[in-house]
């Protein structure tokens, strides 16, 4: 591992004027970085460090055993890299509190044994910082034009990783947003798992072995940059490489974004067509052909929500949920229906298990930015379909689901096809028969009632049925005394005859209920089932 423009306390201890120095507590301490040099004969000094500062002084003010405490804690409070005290000519000791406080926390103490210059000292050290100044400044334009040159030809973001890598020989670490890192070089599987422990560690629990950079795209940060050592802290030049190697990823994801969206606005139109079922055989086979992977079935999901989203929103999150679905074995074709967000779902793995991969890929895409406060969003999945023409079948059932969001109660955000088992039949039924009538024939006595009286009759029967006739648990869920559950029974009674409990009337009446619930927001949406 290369260590690039790090100069620590013991790398300055072999510098020619260091001859005579010895460390006396600290030791722990001695790859603290010096990034300057400060001659001090004063106590209060705190406000004049900026960090990493070598301390130079006679020991002029440090007479008493309490004012070197004090100027002590205040180089460990600063973050200085070491003090060093040259003996005899002020002071001819350093107090034992001194070196044990030193010791507790790996703060080098360091005695001059002999009268040493100073300005010599400062003069060396300054002089070999300036220059490596310049140097890095230098070595980082070169470092930038590497990458710039790498971006016009890079396919993938291991090259721009491996550029970063062979600088400065450190494994590179990249994760992406909801998604799982990526390591560079390649390791060995024992030595991947050693560093994903210490990589979720530092996560958890930050430390000085890791450090990183955000890669920002749209304002947004969509993946981090880390580099691993456990030597010693990182250098000023290594952190600055890793920004401009942040900034070169976020420009190769921007260009990738830039394409891909070109590619999905000229594709759009005949995407569209394929949705609604307009596509030649042919053309599809064609299409499908040109992707070079095997699909063995698809199905659409659809992302709605009632708040419109920002286009730097949708470019976002349409490269998050397109890896994350693909993770889970799925090529995910984004398209965009008015307000709504969807995606044709090719599958490429066996069928027996799609509907968990989906779920667990919705799992990962709630958590994003994207979708934290996305409280409004409802998203359906329609049927999944195995012959490729008849995705628009798959789509037409997914907005189907979105309907029974006001159906169904409770906080339920995701709504499968498949899982609508009752109104699926009823949406069969419904194509061939005028359900309505039915629902008048059978409730509307209760339907009237309640509109004129302002009543519950219609909420009780529903309850009562589905407890399977129990009165004291129908009164428990409607919050209601037992006396007055009868008398909403016996009027319930009187409107429907005396046979509604009998099990075929009764049978109907459940099915009716539940068509009610059903074609009421069909009714206002005036459409028709998909299902065939």
């Amino acid at each position: 591992m290369k260590s690039l423009y790090y100069h620590s306390v013991e790398s300055i201890l072999s510098r020619k004027y260091f001859d005579h120095a010895r460390i006396i507590a600290g030791k722990k301490g001695l790859q603290r970085q010096v990034k300057w040099v400060h001659v001090v004969e004063v106590i209060s000094i705190k406000n004049l460090l900026n960090g990493n500062e070598l301390i130079l002084t006679t020991g002029l003010a440090l007479k008493e055993e309490s004012a070197f405490i004090c100027l002590l804690e205040q180089l460990i409070e600063s973050e200085a890299a070491a003090l060093c005290v040259e003996l005899d000519t002020n002071i001819s000791a350093i107090p034992r509190s001194v070196m044990d406080m030193a010791d507790l926390y790996d703060f080098p103490v360091i005695v001059f044994e002999r009268e040493v210059p100073f300005v010599s000292i400062t003069h060396d050290i300054h002089s070999v910082l300036i220059n490596q100044q310049y140097e890095m400044m230098k070595k980082l334009d070169d470092f930038a034009q590497v990458l710039n040159k790498r971006l016009l030809t890079v396919n993938h973001t291991q090259e721009i990783l491996n550029v970063l890598h062979k600088e400065l020989e450190v494994p590179v670490i990249f994760q992406l947003k909801e998604q799982d890192p990526q390591f560079h070089p390649p390791m060995k599987r024992t030595e991947e798992i050693k560093m994903l422990n210490r990589y979720e560690n530092h996560l958890g629990n930050p430390r000085g072995d890791f450090t990183s950079a955000k890669v920002i795209l749209f304002d947004q940060e969509y993946a981090e940059l880390f580099i691993y050592r456990d030597e010693h802290p990182f250098s000023e030049y290594e952190v600055l490489l890793l920004d401009r190697t942040s900034t070169a990823l976020a420009q190769f994801l921007m260009r990738e974004l830039y394409f891909n969206e070109k590619k999905r606005i000229e594709e759009s139109k005949w995407i569209m067509s394929w949705l609604k079922g307009e596509q030649s055989n042919e053309r599809l086979d064609t299409y499908l052909r040109g992707l070079k992977m095997n699909f063995h079935g698809g199905v659409v999901c659809v992302f709605s929500d009632s708040k419109e989203q920002e286009a730097r929103d949708y470019t976002y999150f349409n490269l998050v949920a397109r890896s994350i679905f693909e993770q889970q074995g799925f090529h995910a074709l984004p398209e965009k229906d008015g307000d709504d967000l969807l995606f044709i779902l090719l599958d490429t793995r066996k069928r027996s298990d799609w509907k968990k991969r989906i779920k667990t890929a919705l799992e990962k895409i709630q958590k994003s930015h994207f979708l934290q406060n996305g409280k409004e969003t409802i998203i359906s999945i329609g049927k999944y379909q195995e012959e490729m023409m008849d995705i628009h079948l798959s789509f037409k059932t997914a907005r189907e689901s979105l309907l029974f969001r006001s159906i169904i109660k409770g906080q339920q955000r995701v709504f499968f096809f498949d899982d609508l088992h009752l109104y699926r039949l009823i949406s069969i039924v419904n194509n061939n028969v005028n359900l309505w009538e039915m629902i008048e024939e059978y409730l509307n006595p209760i339907i009237e009632y309640d509109e004129e009286n302002d009543g519950s009759l219609l909420l009780t029967l529903k309850v009562f049925l589905s407890c399977q006739g129990s009165k004291q648990e129908t009164a428990k869920k409607l919050f209601i005394v037992r006396q007055t559950l009868y008398h909403r029974l016996k009027k319930i009674e009187e409107l429907l005859g005396d046979d509604y409990m009998s099990s075929d009337k009764r049978l109907a009446i459940e099915f009716l209920l539940s068509a009610h619930d059903y074609l009421g927001p069909l009714k206002k949406g005036s459409r028709k089932s998909a299902v065939k």
